[in-house]
């Protein structure tokens, strides 16, 4: 008997993955398996756009009403916890389009940087799928409460890859490296190590993602500026430094990460409101 020799998938644009991801208004189309091999010989024209396609369900609610983060002691409840996987998939879900946004809006940078960029999105996905899953075993499913923008309202001031950088990997997902510890141990205390175990996988996950972020700031930023001058000057307000910190700031993820610590001494500085050294 012959064996059947697997034909290798025609290669996919990075350009084509990236109009999908952030354009779609279908959720399975946005979290569908990105293919390989991909290529990035036709990245295209710059293009900005405002909002990302989603399904009804999904488009970015008025300001104010969406439901905030439900507090330590609520989590007890499984509703609430319900809806603590609710919000954490939509900020999951506005990642990965800020990442096909960027892609798009900055077609010029470097190939290894979006192919990079592109596997991030590949955990982003993933993520995303298993706070939905986990929020639909609490009974909610995901779209059933309104959904804020405040993620991807920040990524309309990105004016350059490094401001994405110092935007979302080193502040957004650096903030995450405390939140993701706050949150597990929250519901560990609870009695739901189900929850408890999606968010230290996605901790795990966000330590490369920084460290992802801050290769590349190293990389694209003049070789004399230092890594804390870069990160603050690429910062467009309200984002600042304390607020890539969590409640408490946790040293070992960021050392990991790749962080210095001076860097992190500074980090420490602006959480204290403390003049930088």
């Amino acid at each position: 008997m012959s064996r059947r020799v697997p034909v290798d998938s025609a290669p996919v644009q990075i350009r084509e993955i990236a109009e999908r991801t952030l354009l779609s208004h279908s959720l399975a189309e946005k979290l569908a398996k990105i293919p390989t091999p991909l290529i990035d010989d036709a990245p295209g024209p710059a293009r900005r756009d405002a909002v990302p396609g989603r399904p009804p369900e999904l488009k970015f609610a008025p300001r104010r009403t969406a439901p905030a983060m439900p507090r330590a002691g609520a989590l007890r409840d499984p509703n609430k916890r319900a809806v603590a996987h609710h919000i954490l998939a939509n900020h999951e879900l506005q990642a990965l389009e800020v990442m096909a946004f960027v892609l798009l809006a900055f077609p010029d940078a470097p190939s290894e940087f979006r192919s990079g960029l592109v596997h991030i999105m590949r955990d982003e996905q993933r993520h995303t799928r298993l706070h939905i899953e986990r929020a639909a075993e609490l009974g909610l499913p995901f779209g059933s409460l309104p959904v804020n923008d405040y993620i991807w309202a920040k990524s309309q001031a990105f004016e350059s890859v490094l401001d994405y950088l110092a935007g979302l990997p080193l502040t957004f997902e650096g903030r995450n490296l405390d939140h993701t510890l706050e949150l597990e141990s929250l519901f560990e205390q609870v009695g739901d190590p189900q929850s408890g175990a999606i968010l230290r996988a996605i901790h795990r996950d966000e330590i490369g993602h920084v460290r992802f972020g801050l290769e590349w700031l190293r990389k694209l930023k003049p070789p004399e500026q230092s890594d804390w001058d870069a990160y603050t000057a690429h910062l467009h307000w309200p984002l600042r430094a304390e607020k890539s910190i969590g409640g408490q700031l946790n040293r070992a993820p960021r050392l990991k990460a790749g962080m210095t610590e001076e860097f992190i001494d500074r980090l420490a500085d602006a959480q204290r409101g403390s003049p930088p050294h």
